[in-house]
């Protein structure tokens, strides 16, 4: 039995959602998301409460049960309060700056690295050395943090690079003489 499976997913004030078939689409204050489940689950509307429930005992019907249930939650929180992930920029003249829809980032290349920002998703750039993305959808928001990431990961001698914020980074000791 899936314990995350059993909880109903509740509908806060200002939130709608719709269920045709397996797809289920929820309106909120920040947007429209979907979601269509598979055809091991059954996904129920009533009195601004969401239940998914299995079709049948199969493995495969309870691994989707607590996995939509899930995908329909982060729906609703995405339209509620949105997603965010901070990352910080360590280094010496390591710096982001925004310039319209583009994220610059000086990062010890021999070039600077320019990334384009989806239009799903929303960048900022409060210092030069932090950086905030934020929307509706988790996976496309850890999707384009990683992707920044990707650039420049920090290494383990003195931690210079892109990190999560509150990331512990693994330090090791330099050589000695």
């Amino acid at each position: 039995m899936s314990r995350i499976g059993k909880k109903p997913v509740e509908l806060p004030s200002g939130v709608s959602a719709s269920v045709s078939g397996q797809t289920i689409e929820i309106k909120g204050p920040k947007g429209t998301r979907s979601f269509t489940a598979t055809d091991d689950v059954t996904i129920t509307l009533e009195d601004n409460v969401v239940t998914v429930t299995p079709r049948g005992k199969s493995k495969r019907a309870r691994q989707q049960w607590g996995m939509s249930r899930t995908m329909v939650a982060n729906c609703v929180k995405g339209v509620t309060d949105g997603f965010k992930k901070e990352l910080e920029i360590n280094g010496v003249g390591y710096r982001a700056q925004l310039q319209g829809n583009v994220l610059k980032l000086n990062l010890g290349l021999s070039h600077d690295v320019n990334f384009d920002i989806p239009s799903d998703v929303t960048v900022q750039s409060p210092k030069q050395t932090e950086i905030t993305i934020e929307g509706i959808d988790s996976q496309r928001v850890g999707q384009v943090a990683a992707n920044i990431r990707e650039w420049r990961k920090p290494e383990p001698y003195k931690g210079k690079g892109i990190m999560y914020k509150g990331e512990y980074i693994f330090r090791k000791e330099g050589k000695k003489k």
